[in-house]
């Protein structure tokens, strides 16, 4: 398996965990939405917490030039871990949603 192929296969298999843990509070849904032609996956949060209705993008992730760019990381401890456990090397992975000067110091790649 190429690397671009394995990177899609755990983004998407970390992703689907979290999607496939119910919300404890509320009527609400979360989805996993994979776009693999354009390396794009997000986990979104749909549905109602008591008279507020929820819609958002809980996590956002992309492949670019054989990085993964976290885009948006709202799952409560980060996806980060969960891939270098199942594989991914930490200068593969950029903290997007970190300010370009922050990046040096995440342990992750700066671009």
């Amino acid at each position: 398996m190429d690397r671009l192929e394995f990177y899609r296969e755990t983004i998407e298999n970390v992703l689907k965990k979290h999607a496939d843990i119910p919300y404890s509070y509320g009527k609400i849904d979360e989805y996993l939405i994979v776009d693999r032609d354009r390396n794009h996956f997000l986990l979104l949060d749909v549905g109602w917490q008591q008279k507020r209705r929820v819609h958002g993008c809980l996590t956002h992730v992309q492949i670019i030039d054989g990085k993964i760019w976290i885009q948006r990381d709202g799952i409560e401890d980060g996806i980060t871990e969960e891939l270098v456990a199942a594989g991914v090397p930490p200068s593969d992975i950029v903290l997007g949603f970190q300010p370009p000067e922050v990046r040096p110091y995440t342990g992750y790649a700066i671009a």
